[in-house]
């Protein structure tokens, strides 16, 4: 299926850098990797990237008390555009995963063998969100770990 890309918004993903080493994170495509670099630059406001994901709710809203600590579903807070991008990326990632066969179990399958399909992809969205914060405060290049 051939998605039509407005030839304006390649133009400027082609000619940001940031733009481009976002692109290169699975599940990160064009339109992802524009709408962060606009939405938080170089990430420089941000102190970690756990600051971001709470800024875009991707994280478990609290709700502790007495020394209990009681989490729930996410906080759905920041920009839901950002949040939506990130888990169908996510959504995208765990397709491909699980076409194919042959691949190593890693660190999704493990987490699917114990909770269900959309709070992995959440996790997922979670964890690409971080790792875009790393790649635009440090400006570094997305090297894959090892499952």
């Amino acid at each position: 299926m051939m998605i039509f890309m407005p030839p304006a918004l390649l133009a400027w993903h082609r000619s940001n850098q940031a733009s481009r080493r976002l692109a290169t994170i699975p599940g990160v495509g064009v339109i992802t990797a524009k709408a962060l670099v606009a939405t938080i630059g170089d990430g420089a406001q941000f102190r970690s990237g756990r600051q971001l994901t709470a800024w875009l709710g991707l994280v478990p809203r609290q709700h502790s008390s007495g020394g209990e600590a009681r989490l729930g579903r996410i906080s759905k807070r920041g920009d839901g555009y950002i949040r939506r991008l990130l888990v169908h990326g996510a959504r995208t990632v765990l397709r491909w995963r699980r076409a194919k066969p042959g691949t190593r179990p890693g660190w999704t399958d493990r987490l699917l063998a114990r909770r269900p399909t959309n709070v992995v992809l959440v996790a997922m969205a979670n964890k690409t969100a971080r790792v875009a914060w790393a790649l635009l405060r440090y400006e570094r290049i997305y090297q894959p770990t090892p499952a």
